[in-house]
């Protein structure tokens, strides 16, 4: 039976916190605030941009009031460039080929907006490569909860066979839908790799397809 494999989108298959980090500083300029560091901004991403704004106002003591109108400003402001600094990690593009060509089906499960998501791989040339994109608003469930990874794989009609992420939250919906987890050591994890419950773990997509 053909096997399905789903990816993580933000700091798995691509680097996408400059372009996330540049939406929250020009929201933080609009409001005279000085911009974050990216390094800082990064380590925010994980769970969608409400929430990443969440973190923005806690960090800054900021006035938990303004998290609605922060979060529609931040979301204009990406809207406008998904892309724009964006690029896929080394090696993401021969790794999804080789994988095509083995006979997987392939999804991304993200917490980013699908709508978002779809756009960034439409303008990086990776949307051929997925039969099915699960957003942060496609079920009312996010990640860890396992149901949008269920959802992915059922979309893909497939026997599940690997999620592959890059954070805390990619390891927890990994073990709570009880799938194999590969985890890319790369990405905008802060947690020690011996301290992620994986099945593997790589820095170099070359080598993706000889473990799955």
């Amino acid at each position: 039976m053909t096997r399905a494999i789903v990816f993580d989108l933000d700091g798995t298959l691509v680097d996408s916190a400059p372009d996330i980090a540049a939406a929250a500083n020009r929201m933080l300029a609009e409001m005279d605030h000085a911009p974050l560091q990216v390094p800082l901004l990064t380590s925010f991403i994980g769970h969608g941009i409400p929430r990443l704004v969440g973190r923005v106002i806690t960090h800054l003591d900021l006035d938990p009031a303004l998290h609605a109108r922060m979060t529609a400003r931040m979301l204009a402001h990406y809207s406008e460039r998904p892309a724009e600094l964006t690029r896929p990690y080394p090696g993401v593009v021969a790794a999804l080929t080789e994988l095509r060509g083995a006979g997987y089906v392939m999804g991304v499960c993200t917490n980013k907006y699908r709508g978002l998501s779809i756009r960034v791989l439409d303008a990086l040339g990776l949307s051929p490569f997925f039969g099915v994109v699960i957003g942060g608003d496609t079920l009312p469930q996010k990640k860890p909860d396992p149901a949008p990874l269920h959802a992915a794989f059922a979309a893909l009609r497939a026997t599940p066979h690997l999620y592959v992420g890059d954070s805390e939250v990619d390891a927890e919906t990994a073990r709570t839908a009880a799938v194999r987890f590969g985890l890319y050591t790369c990405g905008y994890r802060s947690t020690p790799v011996e301290d992620l419950p994986h099945s593997f773990a790589f820095e170099d997509f070359t080598v993706l397809s000889g473990l799955v």
